[in-house]
Order: structure tokens, then C-alpha cells, then sequence
């Protein structure tokens, strides 16, 4: 579990490509300090394991469910990615809760200054905006941002000046594929509405009275 506050900016170091999966090496000269193999780490939003260490970095594997998902299908060397370690029961929620485990992809359509805001508005799939509300909260490649506004097929949200600076979406433009993911408390709301815990007909008024709910 991850809370969406980036904690620095990686470097791709190599590609290590199998067949349908590879391996990252990642430079990140202070994240790694904290980190041990066998830990989760958000890259780009994606929940990873750290499998090898070095003095600079560390390397991840990445399976081919998530190459097919998520925007590391066109990661190359050279790339800066957005860095979290896992939370601990005595980290600070600063943002949401985020799992790492991407909803879609979506791509950055547009860019605008609002005084001291940049409005970044997103094309997103019905996987993720079946879950948004205003105001509510999203994972931009690992971000935690605000929901500005959202339709059927796209999110807008917005920057300051400090979250540009320490993140991928500072330097992103138009075109760039972005890994996006829905706060989780809403999925799990759905499903209990929907009654698919235990094959249930779905919670209903009578249900909450029948309970002392209501």
C-alpha cells in the first residue's frame, strides 16, 4: 500500500527484455537507503519487488500482465520515473490510499496555467471514471491528485508549482501515456452494492433496517 506522496525521481539504468517480460535497473540514490530486497516499491504507480540492490539503485522485475497494463510497455533507458516506498502502520496519509495496481492507462491531453495551478486534463478509460467523483481522489503514474473534473473519458486535475517540480508531470506533455488508478475505497463500495460478496442480492433499505441500520 502506497499513499501517492512521491519520494524522488529514478532513473532507468537498463532494460534487461526476456520474451514477454524484463527487468529495470533503477538508479535512485536515496530511496535505496530505505529499501531492502524483497520490499514494494510504486514505480510510476505500479506496485514492484525490489529483487537486487546496489550502492545507487535497485532492480525490479516486471511480468508480462503488467507490461500489457500499464505505460512501462514503452519505458526505455534514460526515462525518470516517480518513486515510492511501501507505507508503513506509522506513515504519515499524506495523499490516498493507492495499492499500485493500475486500473488503465490514459493519455496527457492538454496542459494549462491557472494562476499558480497547472490544469493537466487526462483521457481515461470507463475503468477509471466509473469511479470518480468530484473532488475525489486519482493516481496519476503514482501521484495523489485531486479530481478537478471528470466526464465519461477523461479526468482533469491540478499541480502546484512544488508537485510539478518532483514529478514526472512536470515535464510531461501532450501525448504522454500515464498509468491511472481509481481510489480504492470506491471499488470496494461498488462491489458490496453490487452483491457480489457471497452471491448476495445487493444492499438495499430493507437490508439496513432488517439490521438495525436504519
Amino acid at each position: 500500500m502506497f499513499t501517492g506522496i512521491i519520494e524522488e525521481l529514478g532513473k532507468i539504468q537498463a532494460i534487461r527484455r526476456g520474451a514477454d517480460q524484463f527487468v529495470l535497473d533503477i538508479k535512485a540514490p536515496q530511496l535505496v537507503i530505505g529499501v531492502e530486497i524483497g520490499d514494494s516499491v510504486a514505480v510510476n504507480g505500479i506496485c514492484l519487488t525490489v529483487t537486487t540492490k546496489t550502492r545507487d539503485g535497485f532492480a525490479v522485475d516486471v511480468m508480462p500482465e503488467t507490461v500489457t497494463k500499464t505505460n512501462l510497455d514503452n519505458i526505455k533507458s534514460g526515462e525518470t520515473v516517480n518513486l515510492e516506498r511501501a507505507m508503513t502502520m506509522s506513515s504519515r496519509l499524506g495523499g490516498h490510499m493507492v495499492s499500485g495496481h493500475v486500473d488503465g492507462v490514459g493519455t496527457i491531453m492538454s496542459k494549462s496555467k491557472a494562476e499558480n495551478a497547472l490544469l493537466i486534463r487526462i483521457s481515461a478509460p470507463e475503468a477509471v471514471t466509473r469511479y470518480l467523483i468530484g473532488r475525489g481522489s486519482i493516481a496519476v503514474d503514482g501521484i495523489s491528485l485531486t479530481v478537478m473534473d471528470y466526464g465519461d473519458e477523461y479526468v482533469v486535475v491540478s499541480i502546484i508549482p512544488h508537485t510539478a517540480s518532483v514529478t514526472t508531470l512536470g515535464f510531461k506533455g501532450p501525448g504522454a501515456i500515464v498509468n491511472l488508478e481509481a481510489d480504492l475505497i470506491g471499488k470496494y463500495i461498488e462491489k458490496f452494492m453490487s452483491g457480489q460478496q457471497k452471491k448476495t442480492p445487493g444492499l438495499t433499505l430493507d437490508t439496513l433496517r432488517e439490521h438495525g441500520f436504519a
